[in-house]
Protein backbone atom coordinates (compact mmCIF):
# COMPACT_ATOMS: atom_id res chain seq x y z
CA UNK A 1 0.00 0.00 0.00
CA UNK A 2 1.45 3.35 -1.07
CA UNK A 3 -1.14 5.46 0.78
CA UNK A 4 0.15 4.64 4.26
CA UNK A 5 3.17 6.13 6.05
CA UNK A 6 6.16 3.91 6.75
CA UNK A 7 9.15 4.23 9.06
CA UNK A 8 12.39 2.40 9.79
CA UNK A 9 15.81 2.78 11.35
CA UNK A 10 18.16 3.48 8.43
CA UNK A 11 21.47 3.08 10.26
CA UNK A 12 22.98 0.05 12.00
CA UNK A 13 21.21 -0.60 15.30
CA UNK A 14 24.16 -0.37 17.69
CA UNK A 15 25.74 2.15 20.02
CA UNK A 16 27.20 5.07 18.09
CA UNK A 17 27.27 8.83 17.75
CA UNK A 18 24.24 9.20 15.48
CA UNK A 19 21.29 7.14 14.26
CA UNK A 20 18.81 8.02 11.53
CA UNK A 21 15.13 7.12 11.75
CA UNK A 22 13.33 7.61 8.46
CA UNK A 23 9.65 8.17 7.65
CA UNK A 24 7.86 8.42 4.28
CA UNK A 25 4.22 8.99 3.34
CA UNK A 26 1.38 11.50 3.34
CA UNK A 27 1.19 11.73 7.14
CA UNK A 28 4.93 12.19 7.75
CA UNK A 29 4.74 15.90 8.51
CA UNK A 30 1.66 15.55 10.76
CA UNK A 31 3.23 12.72 12.74
CA UNK A 32 6.50 14.57 13.36
CA UNK A 33 4.52 17.58 14.62
CA UNK A 34 2.84 15.35 17.21
CA UNK A 35 6.09 14.05 18.70
CA UNK A 36 8.41 17.08 18.40
CA UNK A 37 8.58 20.82 19.07
CA UNK A 38 8.26 21.55 15.34
CA UNK A 39 5.07 23.34 14.39
CA UNK A 40 5.85 25.08 11.11
CA UNK A 41 7.51 22.95 8.45
CA UNK A 42 9.49 24.26 5.49
CA UNK A 43 10.31 21.66 2.88
CA UNK A 44 13.91 20.75 2.16
CA UNK A 45 15.25 22.14 5.44
CA UNK A 46 16.94 20.80 8.58
CA UNK A 47 15.76 22.04 11.98
CA UNK A 48 16.92 21.57 15.57
CA UNK A 49 14.24 20.18 17.87
CA UNK A 50 13.35 17.76 20.67
CA UNK A 51 11.48 14.48 20.39
CA UNK A 52 8.87 14.17 23.13
CA UNK A 53 6.82 11.32 24.58
CA UNK A 54 3.74 12.64 26.43
CA UNK A 55 5.50 15.98 26.84
CA UNK A 56 8.75 14.59 28.23
CA UNK A 57 11.94 15.06 26.23
CA UNK A 58 13.24 11.81 24.76
CA UNK A 59 16.14 13.17 22.71
CA UNK A 60 17.70 16.27 21.19
CA UNK A 61 17.68 15.87 17.41
CA UNK A 62 18.07 17.35 13.94
CA UNK A 63 15.08 16.77 11.67
CA UNK A 64 15.30 16.88 7.86
CA UNK A 65 12.17 17.58 5.80
CA UNK A 66 11.74 16.59 2.16
CA UNK A 67 8.63 17.52 0.16
CA UNK A 68 6.88 15.08 -2.16
CA UNK A 69 8.46 15.14 -5.59
CA UNK A 70 11.87 16.15 -4.25
CA UNK A 71 12.54 13.26 -1.88
CA UNK A 72 14.06 9.80 -2.25
CA UNK A 73 10.62 8.19 -2.47
CA UNK A 74 8.88 11.17 -4.17
CA UNK A 75 6.63 11.29 -1.08
CA UNK A 76 6.77 13.59 1.93
CA UNK A 77 9.74 12.35 3.96
CA UNK A 78 11.25 13.02 7.36
CA UNK A 79 14.64 11.90 8.64
CA UNK A 80 15.36 12.17 12.37
CA UNK A 81 19.06 12.40 13.23
CA UNK A 82 19.12 11.30 16.85
CA UNK A 83 21.78 10.15 19.32
CA UNK A 84 22.94 6.69 18.43
CA UNK A 85 22.08 4.66 21.48
CA UNK A 86 20.08 1.51 20.80
CA UNK A 87 17.47 2.33 23.44
CA UNK A 88 16.89 5.92 22.28
CA UNK A 89 16.69 4.96 18.61
CA UNK A 90 14.13 2.24 19.31
CA UNK A 91 12.13 4.57 21.52
CA UNK A 92 11.82 7.12 18.69
CA UNK A 93 10.86 4.37 16.24
CA UNK A 94 8.16 3.15 18.63
CA UNK A 95 6.82 6.72 18.97
CA UNK A 96 6.40 6.89 15.20
CA UNK A 97 4.59 3.54 15.21
CA UNK A 98 2.29 4.65 18.04
CA UNK A 99 1.39 7.81 16.12
CA UNK A 100 0.28 6.19 12.88
CA UNK A 101 3.32 4.84 11.05
CA UNK A 102 3.77 1.30 9.80
CA UNK A 103 7.13 -0.45 10.05
CA UNK A 104 8.65 -0.53 6.56
CA UNK A 105 9.41 -3.82 4.88
CA UNK A 106 13.02 -4.48 3.80
CA UNK A 107 13.82 -2.27 0.81
CA UNK A 108 10.43 -0.56 0.89
CA UNK A 109 11.78 3.00 0.65
CA UNK A 110 13.59 2.09 -2.58
CA UNK A 111 10.55 0.13 -3.75
CA UNK A 112 8.45 3.28 -3.37
CA UNK A 113 11.07 5.29 -5.25
CA UNK A 114 10.69 2.81 -8.12
CA UNK A 115 6.87 2.59 -8.00
CA UNK A 116 6.62 6.39 -7.86
CA UNK A 117 8.80 6.71 -10.96
CA UNK A 118 11.88 8.31 -9.40
CA UNK A 119 14.17 5.44 -10.44
CA UNK A 120 13.94 2.46 -12.75
CA UNK A 121 14.54 -1.13 -11.68
CA UNK A 122 18.15 -1.15 -12.89
CA UNK A 123 18.88 1.94 -10.78
CA UNK A 124 17.28 0.20 -7.79
CA UNK A 125 19.61 -2.76 -8.40
CA UNK A 126 22.56 -0.36 -8.31
CA UNK A 127 21.52 1.20 -5.01
CA UNK A 128 21.64 -2.25 -3.42
CA UNK A 129 24.95 -2.96 -5.19
CA UNK A 130 26.49 0.21 -3.74
CA UNK A 131 25.38 -0.68 -0.23
CA UNK A 132 26.98 -4.12 -0.58
CA UNK A 133 30.11 -2.96 -2.46
CA UNK A 134 33.38 -4.33 -1.05
CA UNK A 135 35.79 -2.80 -3.55
CA UNK A 136 36.35 0.41 -5.50
CA UNK A 137 35.42 -1.37 -8.74
CA UNK A 138 32.08 -2.50 -7.30
CA UNK A 139 31.38 0.98 -5.94
CA UNK A 140 32.25 2.74 -9.21
CA UNK A 141 30.03 0.38 -11.17
CA UNK A 142 27.13 0.85 -8.75
CA UNK A 143 27.37 4.65 -8.87
CA UNK A 144 27.24 4.60 -12.67
CA UNK A 145 24.19 2.35 -12.43
CA UNK A 146 22.49 4.74 -10.00
CA UNK A 147 22.99 7.51 -12.57
CA UNK A 148 21.10 5.57 -15.22
CA UNK A 149 23.94 3.83 -17.08
CA UNK A 150 21.83 0.76 -17.90
CA UNK A 151 19.04 2.86 -19.36
CA UNK A 152 21.59 4.83 -21.40
CA UNK A 153 22.97 1.51 -22.65
CA UNK A 154 19.74 -0.07 -23.84
CA UNK A 155 17.64 2.99 -24.72
CA UNK A 156 18.89 3.20 -28.35
CA UNK A 157 18.14 -0.49 -28.89
CA UNK A 158 14.70 -0.17 -27.31
CA UNK A 159 13.87 2.94 -29.32
CA UNK A 160 14.69 1.29 -32.65
CA UNK A 161 12.87 -1.93 -31.76
CA UNK A 162 9.85 0.09 -30.68
CA UNK A 163 9.78 1.95 -34.01
CA UNK A 164 9.99 -1.25 -36.04
CA UNK A 165 7.36 -3.09 -33.98
CA UNK A 166 5.02 -0.11 -34.26
CA UNK A 167 5.46 -0.04 -38.06
CA UNK A 168 4.72 -3.76 -38.29
CA UNK A 169 1.57 -3.29 -36.21
CA UNK A 170 0.47 -0.49 -38.53
CA UNK A 171 1.11 -2.72 -41.57
CA UNK A 172 -1.08 -5.43 -40.01
CA UNK A 173 -3.88 -3.37 -38.46
CA UNK A 174 -4.08 -0.54 -40.99
CA UNK A 175 -3.11 -1.96 -44.41
CA UNK A 176 -4.76 1.03 -46.10
CA UNK A 177 -2.32 3.41 -44.37
CA UNK A 178 0.38 3.65 -47.05
CA UNK A 179 2.58 6.37 -45.61
CA UNK A 180 4.72 3.87 -43.64
CA UNK A 181 7.35 1.41 -44.92
CA UNK A 182 6.13 -2.11 -45.56
CA UNK A 183 8.08 -4.30 -43.11
CA UNK A 184 8.94 -7.25 -45.34
CA UNK A 185 11.42 -10.00 -44.43
CA UNK A 186 14.07 -8.23 -46.51
CA UNK A 187 13.57 -5.01 -44.54
CA UNK A 188 13.46 -6.76 -41.16
CA UNK A 189 16.52 -9.01 -41.54
CA UNK A 190 19.21 -6.28 -41.22
CA UNK A 191 17.46 -4.80 -38.17
CA UNK A 192 17.28 -8.12 -36.34
CA UNK A 193 20.87 -9.05 -37.23
CA UNK A 194 22.07 -5.74 -35.82
CA UNK A 195 20.02 -6.12 -32.63
CA UNK A 196 21.38 -9.63 -32.06
CA UNK A 197 24.94 -8.34 -32.41
CA UNK A 198 24.23 -5.52 -29.94
CA UNK A 199 22.79 -7.97 -27.41
CA UNK A 200 25.79 -10.29 -27.79
CA UNK A 201 28.21 -7.42 -27.19
CA UNK A 202 26.33 -6.27 -24.07
CA UNK A 203 26.23 -9.81 -22.68
CA UNK A 204 29.92 -10.42 -23.38
CA UNK A 205 31.04 -7.18 -21.72
CA UNK A 206 28.73 -7.72 -18.74
CA UNK A 207 29.97 -11.26 -18.10
CA UNK A 208 33.62 -10.19 -18.43
CA UNK A 209 33.06 -7.32 -16.03
CA UNK A 210 31.10 -9.49 -13.59
CA UNK A 211 34.21 -11.62 -13.17
CA UNK A 212 36.30 -8.54 -12.45
CA UNK A 213 33.70 -7.07 -10.10
CA UNK A 214 32.79 -10.19 -8.15
CA UNK A 215 36.05 -12.10 -8.53
CA UNK A 216 37.02 -15.14 -10.54
CA UNK A 217 36.27 -18.54 -9.03
CA UNK A 218 39.84 -19.79 -9.28
CA UNK A 219 40.56 -23.48 -8.75
CA UNK A 220 44.13 -24.63 -8.10
CA UNK A 221 44.66 -28.18 -9.37
CA UNK A 222 47.50 -30.61 -10.06
CA UNK A 223 48.98 -33.86 -8.83
CA UNK A 224 49.74 -34.30 -5.13
CA UNK A 225 52.86 -32.51 -3.85
CA UNK A 226 53.37 -30.15 -6.80
CA UNK A 227 52.91 -27.05 -4.63
CA UNK A 228 49.20 -26.23 -4.86
CA UNK A 229 48.79 -25.41 -1.17
CA UNK A 230 52.07 -23.49 -1.17
CA UNK A 231 50.76 -21.40 -4.07
CA UNK A 232 47.51 -20.69 -2.18
CA UNK A 233 49.51 -19.56 0.85
CA UNK A 234 51.78 -17.40 -1.31
CA UNK A 235 48.84 -15.67 -2.99
CA UNK A 236 47.09 -15.08 0.33
CA UNK A 237 50.39 -14.15 2.02
CA UNK A 238 49.53 -16.33 5.00
CA UNK A 239 49.67 -20.00 5.93
CA UNK A 240 46.07 -20.94 5.20
CA UNK A 241 46.69 -24.46 3.88
CA UNK A 242 48.78 -27.21 5.50
CA UNK A 243 51.95 -27.97 3.54
CA UNK A 244 53.87 -31.23 4.02
CA UNK A 245 55.91 -33.66 1.95
CA UNK A 246 53.21 -36.29 2.45
CA UNK A 247 51.10 -36.87 -0.67
CA UNK A 248 47.36 -36.36 -0.18
CA UNK A 249 47.62 -33.85 2.68
CA UNK A 250 44.76 -31.73 1.29
CA UNK A 251 41.56 -33.76 1.68
CA UNK A 252 38.96 -31.00 1.48
CA UNK A 253 38.62 -27.71 -0.38
CA UNK A 254 40.57 -24.83 1.19
CA UNK A 255 39.34 -21.38 0.19
CA UNK A 256 40.60 -17.81 0.32
CA UNK A 257 40.26 -14.48 -1.47
CA UNK A 258 42.99 -12.21 -2.82
CA UNK A 259 42.70 -8.90 -4.68
CA UNK A 260 45.46 -8.29 -7.21
CA UNK A 261 45.90 -4.97 -8.98
CA UNK A 262 43.40 -5.67 -11.76
CA UNK A 263 41.50 -8.76 -10.65
CA UNK A 264 40.15 -10.50 -7.56
CA UNK A 265 40.62 -14.25 -7.20
CA UNK A 266 38.23 -16.40 -5.17
CA UNK A 267 40.77 -19.15 -4.56
CA UNK A 268 40.05 -22.83 -4.02
CA UNK A 269 42.89 -25.22 -3.23
CA UNK A 270 41.94 -28.79 -4.05
CA UNK A 271 42.99 -32.34 -3.33
CA UNK A 272 45.74 -33.60 -5.63
CA UNK A 273 44.37 -35.50 -8.63
CA UNK A 274 45.57 -39.10 -8.71
CA UNK A 275 44.31 -42.68 -8.54
CA UNK A 276 43.89 -43.65 -4.91
CA UNK A 277 42.17 -46.32 -2.84
CA UNK A 278 42.07 -44.15 0.28
CA UNK A 279 38.36 -43.36 0.81
CA UNK A 280 38.68 -39.87 2.34
CA UNK A 281 41.14 -38.76 -0.32
CA UNK A 282 38.77 -40.06 -3.03
CA UNK A 283 36.00 -37.83 -1.61
CA UNK A 284 38.40 -34.87 -1.72
CA UNK A 285 39.26 -35.57 -5.38
CA UNK A 286 35.55 -35.78 -6.24
CA UNK A 287 35.11 -32.32 -4.69
CA UNK A 288 37.97 -31.14 -6.90
CA UNK A 289 36.05 -32.18 -10.02
CA UNK A 290 32.89 -30.49 -8.73
CA UNK A 291 34.79 -27.24 -8.15
CA UNK A 292 36.22 -27.40 -11.67
CA UNK A 293 32.74 -27.40 -13.16
CA UNK A 294 32.11 -23.93 -11.67
CA UNK A 295 35.60 -22.51 -12.24
CA UNK A 296 36.15 -19.23 -14.09
CA UNK A 297 39.91 -19.76 -13.99
CA UNK A 298 42.04 -22.88 -13.47
CA UNK A 299 45.60 -22.68 -12.17
CA UNK A 300 47.17 -26.01 -13.13
CA UNK A 301 50.33 -26.44 -11.09
CA UNK A 302 53.11 -28.79 -12.22
CA UNK A 303 56.51 -29.52 -10.69
CA UNK A 304 58.87 -28.10 -13.34
CA UNK A 305 61.67 -30.38 -12.10
CA UNK A 306 59.64 -33.58 -12.54
CA UNK A 307 56.98 -33.40 -15.29
CA UNK A 308 55.60 -36.86 -16.06
CA UNK A 309 52.80 -38.45 -18.07
CA UNK A 310 50.19 -37.63 -15.41
CA UNK A 311 51.07 -33.92 -15.62
CA UNK A 312 50.93 -34.01 -19.40
CA UNK A 313 47.55 -35.79 -19.29
CA UNK A 314 46.17 -33.06 -16.99
CA UNK A 315 47.54 -30.33 -19.27
CA UNK A 316 45.87 -31.93 -22.29
CA UNK A 317 42.60 -32.47 -20.44
CA UNK A 318 42.28 -28.89 -19.15
CA UNK A 319 43.91 -27.09 -22.05
CA UNK A 320 41.96 -23.94 -22.94
CA UNK A 321 41.63 -20.22 -22.44
CA UNK A 322 40.50 -20.59 -18.81
CA UNK A 323 43.53 -22.66 -17.79
CA UNK A 324 46.91 -21.23 -16.83
CA UNK A 325 49.84 -23.65 -16.57
CA UNK A 326 51.96 -22.72 -13.56
CA UNK A 327 55.46 -24.24 -13.46
CA UNK A 328 56.49 -24.47 -9.82
CA UNK A 329 59.93 -24.91 -8.19
CA UNK A 330 61.74 -22.30 -10.29
CA UNK A 331 64.47 -22.46 -7.62
CA UNK A 332 65.35 -25.84 -9.13
CA UNK A 333 64.56 -25.26 -12.82
CA UNK A 334 62.87 -22.50 -14.83
CA UNK A 335 60.36 -23.64 -17.43
CA UNK A 336 57.46 -22.09 -19.30
CA UNK A 337 56.09 -18.56 -19.37
CA UNK A 338 54.92 -18.65 -15.75
CA UNK A 339 57.71 -19.99 -13.57
CA UNK A 340 57.35 -19.60 -9.81
CA UNK A 341 58.69 -20.81 -6.50
CA UNK A 342 55.57 -21.10 -4.34
CA UNK A 343 57.57 -22.22 -1.30
CA UNK A 344 59.65 -19.01 -1.44
CA UNK A 345 56.59 -16.86 -2.26
CA UNK A 346 58.26 -15.93 -5.56
CA UNK A 347 55.09 -15.74 -7.68
CA UNK A 348 55.54 -12.41 -9.48
CA UNK A 349 55.43 -13.98 -12.94
CA UNK A 350 51.95 -15.37 -12.18
CA UNK A 351 50.49 -12.21 -10.62
CA UNK A 352 51.98 -10.02 -13.38
CA UNK A 353 50.47 -12.31 -16.01
CA UNK A 354 47.00 -12.21 -14.40
CA UNK A 355 47.07 -8.42 -13.97
CA UNK A 356 48.02 -7.96 -17.62
CA UNK A 357 45.45 -10.51 -18.80
CA UNK A 358 42.56 -8.69 -17.12
CA UNK A 359 43.88 -5.15 -17.59
CA UNK A 360 41.42 -4.23 -20.34
CA UNK A 361 38.40 -5.68 -18.54
CA UNK A 362 38.86 -3.36 -15.56
CA UNK A 363 38.26 -0.38 -17.86
CA UNK A 364 34.71 -1.67 -18.35
CA UNK A 365 33.94 -0.02 -15.00
CA UNK A 366 33.89 3.30 -16.89
CA UNK A 367 31.39 2.08 -19.51
CA UNK A 368 27.62 1.80 -19.49
CA UNK A 369 27.15 -1.88 -18.77
CA UNK A 370 24.67 -4.42 -17.41
CA UNK A 371 25.34 -4.71 -13.70
CA UNK A 372 24.11 -8.05 -12.38
CA UNK A 373 22.83 -11.54 -13.13
CA UNK A 374 19.17 -10.44 -13.34
CA UNK A 375 19.92 -7.91 -16.05
CA UNK A 376 22.20 -10.30 -17.95
CA UNK A 377 19.55 -13.03 -17.80
CA UNK A 378 16.90 -10.79 -19.38
CA UNK A 379 19.35 -9.68 -22.07
CA UNK A 380 20.05 -13.33 -22.89
CA UNK A 381 16.31 -13.95 -23.14
CA UNK A 382 16.02 -10.96 -25.47
CA UNK A 383 18.80 -12.40 -27.65
CA UNK A 384 17.05 -15.79 -27.80
CA UNK A 385 13.78 -14.18 -28.90
CA UNK A 386 15.60 -12.18 -31.59
CA UNK A 387 17.30 -15.34 -32.81
CA UNK A 388 13.91 -17.04 -33.03
CA UNK A 389 12.54 -14.08 -34.98
CA UNK A 390 15.48 -14.20 -37.39
CA UNK A 391 15.11 -17.96 -37.89
CA UNK A 392 11.41 -17.43 -38.65
CA UNK A 393 12.13 -15.04 -41.52
CA UNK A 394 11.04 -16.58 -44.79
CA UNK A 395 8.98 -19.30 -43.09
CA UNK A 396 6.19 -17.54 -41.20
CA UNK A 397 4.05 -14.44 -41.64
CA UNK A 398 5.00 -11.06 -40.21
CA UNK A 399 2.34 -11.26 -37.50
CA UNK A 400 4.20 -14.26 -36.02
CA UNK A 401 7.58 -12.51 -36.23
CA UNK A 402 6.21 -9.45 -34.44
CA UNK A 403 5.21 -11.74 -31.57
CA UNK A 404 8.88 -12.75 -31.23
CA UNK A 405 9.96 -9.10 -31.38
CA UNK A 406 7.31 -8.18 -28.80
CA UNK A 407 8.76 -10.80 -26.46
CA UNK A 408 12.31 -9.49 -27.02
CA UNK A 409 11.19 -5.93 -26.32
CA UNK A 410 9.37 -7.11 -23.20
CA UNK A 411 12.64 -8.63 -21.90
CA UNK A 412 14.38 -5.27 -22.30
CA UNK A 413 11.53 -3.56 -20.45
CA UNK A 414 11.96 -6.07 -17.63
CA UNK A 415 15.55 -4.90 -17.12
CA UNK A 416 14.26 -1.41 -16.36
CA UNK A 417 10.95 -2.52 -14.84
CA UNK A 418 8.82 -0.81 -17.48
CA UNK A 419 5.31 -1.76 -18.59
CA UNK A 420 6.12 -2.85 -22.12
CA UNK A 421 2.64 -3.12 -23.65
CA UNK A 422 1.53 0.33 -22.51
CA UNK A 423 4.88 1.72 -23.67
CA UNK A 424 4.44 0.25 -27.16
CA UNK A 425 0.84 1.36 -27.54
CA UNK A 426 1.66 4.93 -26.49
CA UNK A 427 4.52 5.01 -28.97
CA UNK A 428 2.41 3.61 -31.78
CA UNK A 429 -0.34 6.22 -31.40
CA UNK A 430 2.15 9.03 -30.89
CA UNK A 431 3.99 8.36 -34.13
CA UNK A 432 1.18 7.49 -36.53
CA UNK A 433 -1.99 9.26 -37.53
CA UNK A 434 -4.31 6.39 -36.74
CA UNK A 435 -7.37 8.49 -35.92
CA UNK A 436 -8.14 9.36 -39.51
Amino acid sequence: MLNDTICAISTALKDGAISIVRMSGDESFDIIRRISDVKKISANTIVYSHIRDEGKIVDEVLISFFAAGKSYTKEDMVEINCHGGVYVTRLILNLLLKNGCRLAEPGEFTKRAYLNGRIDLAEADSINDLIRAQSMIQARSAIRGMNGSVQHLIDPLMAEMKDVIAMIEVNIDYPEYEDETEMTDEVLAPYIEKWKAQCEEMIDKAERFRLIKDGLNTVIIGKPNVGKSSLLNALLQKEKAIVTDIAGTTRDLVEGKVSLKNVTLNLIDTAGIRDTKEEIEKIGIEKTFQALEEADLILLVVDASDIDEEDEALMRKYEGKNTVIVYNKSDLVKKGEISISARDHDIASLTDYLNERYKEDIDLAEEDILNNERQIAFMKMCYDELKTAYDHLGYVTTDVIVTDLDAAYHDLCQILGKEYQEDLIDHMFRNFCLGK
